[in-house]
């Protein structure tokens, strides 16, 4: 739609909205000192001038057009006031808003491209702030991170306007951006209009309750489209979007060069198989868009019918960091190396903490992830997207729990049912006594069925019943009768690790003591059912304490000669009954002779013999249609099968 007639200069249109003409120009976008996804610094030119919102849209303004949003005025305690910011509001509603204002004055009304934004931000500085160095105290409204949001106020156009007299460009609340979020190039830019496509929509400005580093005027955030929280609006531009084209964005290295080969995996091994552990954890390359941190964790592995084995997890300075990403690595049918990690789902500025991995047999992988409104896992929202190509490329990312919130933290351990509902674990609450819980997948994945979000903690106690899963980071199982068995972290009974039954599909819990070493801060375990019909736990036979892992305690089993010796780490265990009883019990170790091995987060350098094993790490698990479990850790991948597990330690020498 072309421009009606506005004589160049200010104007206030139909709905009582300030607009500032912005002049073309040039700038410098991004900063040398800023985020890794701010650079490289690149100049850019605004050929054509615009028309910019003085202030971000308010729930007045936004209520012409869409009188129903009332219903979110003061929800969370926020923007209550005709004259707050409208939050609330995701990028698909904001651009219908434009739209409708568009059709309403015959001028075309849009979000500013993030080239655009910036250069308006800045207003011919360079500097962090428009306002220079640092952010005045007037424009403080809670500028620290948070993990509960309080309220407060966020009229717009109280604190003093930029040098091109916009106000709020630095807090009140984030702003939609028209771009897909996509990487920087070093080259000059003309009117760029972001990438082609992604999993994230530009977000600019930092709002309220958000560490001050976040309102800079280089500083790049962003969610998904659907996603609506408290802390972001929008302002609009009147212009024409430029004809520039849109950027390809390079395919990262885990979904580039996927062979769409249907791999025929050979028949179950009758012989006992075990190899030794690989590291799937390396350092970035230059074939990775985003950095390797120094904090690595939260595993899921899958296998894909072109025969490659799948691993993401997260990758984060800290785990509660807003500069978190998932990294992905393929170890490609045939190969004994895992890819150099690469950017698997990156939302930028949000804490993404929780992934898990599935393949529904059926030629369909599905991924599911939290989504922060920040940078802790307190707020989180369930995400799913799926893969037909064996994860060469993902479908648009669908939020399928909308409610940021608690019990929307992801584990790894995804099943579908003997009645094809897809189970997916998660946390209960941010805490380590919270306990776990499910959702529950119904037609593939269209429709959800969340947990219910009962306020009363249950007692965790044999014989008493609650709502929730006994344990954080548990795993879940279907009984043959249909029941749903899970072990979990925490909530111990007896002293050891937590056994909960439902029989209304995650509804109701009844509580036992699963007789299993009790497992603590950076351990998960694996519960799941092979394909020969069996159960199989791998845990951990001790804790982690302030003076490193303790191998006090641990486990006795029966060798091969028939002798019993305590072995001390991870180890695996197997039931035939639907977990009343577990005959089998070993080490998941090479054996002799002795050797050191690195397990990646919490766990660090181990060594490995006879009767010692991994002694932490954040497992996840799948089989492959040949039989073979695939197993990682924090750092390693461990490969075995049904008939090495009933095998009996070797005999001490």
């Amino acid at each position: 739609m072309m421009l009606s007639p506005i004589s160049r200069g200010d104007f206030v249109n139909s709905i009582a909205l300030n607009m500032r003409e912005i002049p073309a120009g040039e700038f410098m976008m991004g900063s040398p000192d800023g985020q890794w996804d701010e650079m490289p610094v690149h100049k850019v030119k605004i050929t054509e001038p615009f028309y910019m919102s003085v202030t971000e849209i308010t729930n007045a303004q936004y209520e012409l057009f869409d009188p129903a949003h009332k219903v979110f005025r003061g929800k969370n305690g926020f923007s209550a006031d005709d004259n707050e910011a409208v939050v609330f509001v995701s990028w698909n509603e904001a651009n219908a808003f434009c739209r409708w204002l568009s059709e309403k004055e015959n001028r075309s009304y849009r979000l500013p491209t993030e080239a655009q934004w910036e250069y308006a931000c800045r207003a011919g500085t360079s500097s962090n702030f428009s306002t220079g160095g640092t952010l005045p105290q007037e424009y403080n409204k809670r500028q620290e991170n948070c993990d509960n949001y309080e309220p407060v106020e966020i009229f717009v156009g109280v604190t003093r306007a930029n040098p091109w007299g916009l106000y709020d460009m630095h807090g009140n609340v984030e702003e939609w951006c028209n771009d897909w979020y996509g990487a920087y190039s070093e080259e000059m830019q003309t009117d760029p209009t972001g990438a082609a496509c992604g999993v994230a929509r530009v977000t600019r400005g930092g709002s309220h309750s958000t560490d001050v580093t976040y309102l800079r005027s280089s500083n790049r955030m962003g969610t998904l489209p659907d996603d609506k929280n408290q802390l972001i609006g929008f302002r609009v531009v009147v212009g024409n979007l430029p004809s520039t084209k849109a950027v390809d964005e390079a395919k990262p290295l885990c979904m580039s060069n996927v062979s769409q080969a249907r791999y025929d995996w050979p028949k179950p091994s009758d012989s006992p198989y075990f190899a030794e552990p690989l590291q799937y954890l390396h350092e970035t390359t230059g074939e990775s868009k985003g950095p390797v941190f120094g904090h690595n964790h939260c595993p899921s592995i899958t296998w894909c019918d072109n025969g490659d084995m799948l691993v993401i997890w997260f990758s984060t300075p800290y785990e509660k960091s807003r500069d978190m990403l998932i990294l992905g690595s393929r170890l490609r049918q045939g190969r004994d190396e895992w890819d150099a990690p690469s950017v698997f789902f990156h939302v930028p500025d949000r804490n993404v903490t929780g992934s898990a991995l599935l393949n529904d047999g059926k030629g369909t992988l599905y991924h599911f992830n939290g989504l922060d409104t920040a940078y802790h896992w307190r707020n989180l929202a369930l995400v799913m997207r799926s893969s037909t190509d064996d994860g060469a490329t993902w479908s648009v990312p669908r939020i399928i729990d909308a409610e940021h919130g608690l019990r929307n933290q992801v584990i790894s351990g995804t099943i579908i049912t003997s009645k094809g509902v897809i189970v997916q674990a998660c946390d209960g609450g941010s805490g380590g006594s919270d306990g776990s819980v499910v959702h529950l997948g119904m037609d593939n994945g269209k429709t959800w069925i969340n947990p219910p979000a009962l306020k009363e903690q249950p007692v965790y106690e044999a014989g008493k019943s609650g709502h929730k899963i006994a344990g954080i980071h548990a795993g879940v199982v279907e009984l043959k009768d249909g029941s749903l068995m899970a072990f979990g972290r925490d909530n111990n009974i007896g002293g050891n690790m937590p056994k909960s039954i439902s029989k209304d599909m995650g509804k109701s819990w009844t509580y036992s003591d699963s007789g299993f070493p009790r497992i603590s801060g950076g351990q998960r375990l694996v519960l799941m059912r092979l394909r020969e019909g069996a159960i199989m736990l791998v845990s951990f036979t001790d804790i982690k304490t302030k003076e490193g892992w303790q191998c006090k305690n641990g486990m006795t089993v029966k060798d091969a000669a028939g002798n019993e010796r305590k072995v001390y780490g991870m180890y695996a265990a197997l039931s035939f009954d639907d977990g009343k009883t577990w005959p089998v019990r070993k080490l998941v170790t090479n054996g002799d002779p002795a050797k050191e091995y690195y397990g990646g987060g919490w766990t660090k350098t181990f060594t490995m013999d006879q009767t010692h094993s991994e002694p932490g790490g954040y497992l996840s698990a799948v089989q492959s249609p040949d039989g073979v479990i695939h197993l990682v850790s924090s750092g390693l991948y461990y490969r075995f099968n049904f008939e090495w597990l009933k095998m009996p330690m070797a005999a001490i020498r």
